[in-house]
């Protein structure tokens, strides 16, 4: 008992010693997450809230927070059939020109991948239109697809395939073509790299074997090389995906909106709604509807992708 009670003490000062010692390491983790915590507040916490209090008030671009609006602006932006139908533009649109982009992408990084130091030349000269501003790439094929002295159309002309000048901009379904076609210029080689890494990751042996097995180049790309890039991919096709739910710069500068409403995005409505019509309210509620739809329409990938991870390990 007297050694117990000699011993007791001392466990209590180990006790407090551990505790002395954990101080500072606590203090050393938490000087490391607060500048996160910082910027995930200022970035993304700040912003949201601050939208949010935009969606539920009167809200104009020089006058915000006037009153309190309720759920007015989403009854309201909920029965509009215009931006109803700028949403499943801009979802058709994502959904049909990732998928395009990727595969074109995809397959030019397999070539890229077949040449192999000339494949990582040729990396760097597709990195050309990537580099290039997004409103720089709108008015250059703004000026290739113009009905008077447009590339296109002189090109056309010249060689009789047309007996006048084709409005590309100007009917609905080209107007569409046009813009997907500038999106597809600038944004595939971003996809191209990024195929080209995930290729890259695949063990040469892997193939070797195959070969020597007696597989040929087809089934050499359906069982080892497709489900070995599963993953990467469809990564690859979600964050593509997102980009065009962006839409905004192209649609702009190529043809605003029109013709009419036709090509009128989603992500464009809203900045009509809040820099032409002062509706900053109406524009809060428009965003975060459209965020939701984003939300739901990327689901599929997102599980999609852990299909794949799961499947891989």
């Amino acid at each position: 008992m007297t050694a117990f009670a000699a011993d007791a003490p001392r466990l209590g000062d180990t006790r407090h010693a551990t505790r002395r010692s954990t101080l500072p390491a606590r203090l050393g983790r938490a000087l490391w997450i607060a500048p996160i915590l910082l910027a995930l507040s200022v970035t993304t916490l700040y912003p949201t809230i601050f939208l949010l209090a935009l969606a539920f008030s009167k809200s104009t671009l020089g006058k915000p927070f006037r009153g309190f609006a309720g759920f007015k602006h989403f009854a309201t932006t909920l029965q509009d059939p215009l931006f109803l139908s700028a949403i499943g533009r801009s979802v058709a649109y994502a959904l049909s020109t990732s998928l395009l982009q990727l595969t074109l992408g995809f397959l030019i990084a397999l070539l890229f991948a077949s040449l192999l130091k000339a494949g990582r030349f040729l990396m760097s000269l597709v990195l050309l239109p990537l580099m290039t501003p997004p409103v720089m790439v709108g008015v250059a094929w703004k000026l290739i697809l113009a009905p008077a002295g447009g590339l296109l159309n002189g090109t056309l002309l010249k060689y009789g395939l047309i007996s006048e000048p084709i409005s590309f901009l100007g009917h609905p379904s080209l107007a569409w073509l046009a813009i997907a076609v500038a999106d597809l210029w600038q944004w595939t080689p971003f996809i191209v790299i990024l195929c080209f890494a995930a290729l890259s990751t695949i063990p040469e042996g892997v193939h070797e074997a195959a070969l020597v097995d007696g597989a040929n180049g087809w089934q050499r790309f359906r069982h080892i090389t497709l489900p070995l890039v599963a993953a990467p991919l469809s990564s690859i096709y979600l964050l593509k995906l997102i980009l065009s739910f962006k839409l905004f710069d192209l649609v702009y500068i190529l043809t605003f909106g029109g013709p009419g409403f036709a090509t009128t995005s989603a992500g464009f409505s809203i900045y009509r709604r809040a820099i032409e019509q002062f509706d900053v309210g109406r524009a809060a509620a428009e965003t975060i509807v459209y965020g939701l739809v984003i939300g739901l329409a990327t689901l599929p990938v997102v599980r999609l992708h852990q299909h794949f991870e799961g499947r891989e390990a």
